[in-house]
């Protein structure tokens, strides 16, 4: 069963029919595809290019949370949260396969940190309104301890427990691309942006593209360009205009995955504050638990950001001081490090933490249009902006935005986990019959793994996936959840793909050489 919507053939035929584009979007992450959606369903003719793969860079390494931000709240930025606290109930209704409710557990060792947490999380809910997805409360030594069976009990004096979103980030963006090809839009990953096209009166009116794959290059022209590409929105900005001062200031997140032994049970673990000020989160996720960020600020971006040892270091220690199972760097089962493009600071002293998180939209001298900063959980308020902005400047005819309550692809009525196949929400049943035609599918990636050959064979035919680490890293999210067993299966992803493809064997080994050396920046 495949689905020739999001055949690669399919989507190039659009780029062959279709010269003139009303918005061109440049990046696959969470912001551009959010953004190709809104255009796409206002009726807009809509092409997003992404260089690489969907959620590729930051999008794919967040802290797997769908939050207002209970630390932004200590900053006093209500208005944030409240934003961000409405869109997180927005995206629990749209995407009900994929985001689930999750208690959090504040461990307090003072009295006076319970009360305080106790009254912000209590304005937290507040905010939240009729989106809340359950009340905040204090709890007693002994029911923390029942919830958290790992933390330190001497000197706990109890906790605060509250509800906040969860989800695969990677998945929704996959799923928001199928969504956007759905409703009418042409969405295309590794297909690179090398120029931007100008009138003569300078105004940017169209790209060149290049098919990475096949080294074919187009020339499309656009009323709008959109810009965004988070911590490469400089990048194009220069293309656009050698002198722009930049605009982005990166900053590295890192995220250690541990075992389920470390965290059992069903909460995850906040520490509002560790030794620098810093929030950590010890987070349950497919069976694996994730414990991050970090927060150091970079002067330059790439692809593959490799963890910096004090960070690693940082998440061991402070980890190691909640918990009573010593966690060491044997343990660790993946690391992956993610950039936020935070607005670049005036003051070049600012901490990242003093660094806006809300979202920015800049209209370049050319007409080019970049949105940058934000979160996933702001995603669709960042885009329905976007394309406001597009339409005040006159650049698209008036059209309202109805993506408020737009069920995105996989959305499930019911959205029960009953096991690791449930995160694909509706498309379950679609792999189900491919194991059922083809029963051999049914057997697993990894002998230790809960993965299975159908969903590498799903994502190569529904999911758009062109390279084994497109499968690993971002369908089947085994890259991140254990290293070494993505590096020990990936011949065999090399084998579905190639006859799925029809590559031959010196691409198949060209991809894993290309997967080893990604593979080797989330070992430790």
């Amino acid at each position: 069963m495949s689905n020739n919507l999001f055949r690669r053939e399919v989507i190039l035929a659009q780029l062959q029919s279709t010269k003139n584009w009303d918005v061109i979007i440049i990046g696959g992450g969470a912001t551009g595809l959010g953004t190709a959606l809104d255009s796409t369903t206002r009726g807009y003719k809509t092409l997003l290019l992404e260089q690489i793969d969907f959620a590729k860079g930051t999008s794919s390494r967040s802290t797997k949370l769908v939050h207002g931000g209970v630390r932004y709240l200590a900053q006093g930025n209500i208005d944030l949260v409240r934003e961000a606290l409405h869109e997180r109930g927005l995206l629990f209704q749209n995407a009900p396969h994929l985001v689930s409710n999750l208690t959090f557990i504040i461990p307090n060792y003072k009295w006076r940190g319970t009360f305080l947490y106790t009254i912000g999380l209590k304005i937290y809910d507040m905010l939240a309104g009729k989106l809340s997805l359950g009340k905040s409360k204090r709890i007693s030594k002994k029911q923390t301890i029942s919830k958290l069976q790992t933390i330190k009990t001497r000197g706990l004096k109890g906790g605060v427990l509250y509800h906040d979103g969860q989800f695969d980030d990677a998945r929704l963006a996959v799923n928001i691309a199928q969504t956007c090809i759905e409703k009418g839009a042409t969405v295309l990953n590794h297909f690179k942006v090398i120029e931007l096209l100008k009138n003569n009166k300078g105004s940017i009116n169209g790209v060149v593209v290049q098919d990475t794959e096949t080294k074919a290059t187009y020339r499309l022209n656009a009323n709008a360009v959109i810009n965004a590409t988070g911590v490469f929105t400089d990048d194009i900005l220069q293309m656009d205009n050698p002198l722009s001062k930049n605009l982005v200031r990166p900053s590295q997140g890192i995220h250690l995955v541990l075992d389920k032994s470390f965290l059992p049970g069903e909460s995850a673990i906040m520490i509002p504050k560790t030794t620098d000020g810093r929030v950590l989160f010890l987070v349950p996720w497919h069976n694996r638990i994730v414990v991050g960020t970090t927060d150091t600020l970079l002067n330059s971006h790439s692809l593959e950001p490799k963890p910096l040892e004090e960070e690693v270091n940082f998440i061991l220690e402070t980890t190691n001081h909640y918990l009573n199972k010593s966690v060491g760097r044997k343990d660790v089962l993946s690391i992956f490090s993610g950039l936020r493009p935070l607005a670049a600071p005036k003051d070049k002293s600012a901490k990242t933490k003093e660094i806006s998180r809300s979202h920015k939209i800049i209209v370049s001298n050319s007409g080019l249009i970049t949105i940058t900063g934000g979160k996933w959980t702001t995603y669709r308020k960042m885009a329905q902006d976007t394309i406001d902005k597009a339409i005040k400047l006159g650049k698209l005819n008036k059209q309202p935005c109805i993506t408020h309550h737009l069920k995105l692809h996989g959305a499930t009525a019911n959205p029960y986990k009953k096991n690791h196949l449930s995160f694909y929400g509706t498309d379950e049943t679609g792999i189900l019959k491919l194991i059922q035609e083809t029963p051999s599918l049914a057997e697993k990636l990894h002998h230790n793994l809960e993965f299975l050959k159908a969903e590498v064979v799903w994502a190569i035919r529904n999911e758009m996936a062109r390279t084994v680490e497109d499968v690993l890293a971002r369908r089947v999210r085994l890259l991140f959840l254990d290293s070494h067993a993505a590096l020990e299966v990936a011949p065999l992803v090399a084998d579905i793909l190639a006859v799925e493809l029809h590559k031959d064997e010196i691409w198949k080994q060209q991809q894993l050489e290309e997967f080893k050396t990604v593979a080797a920046n989330y070992m430790l």
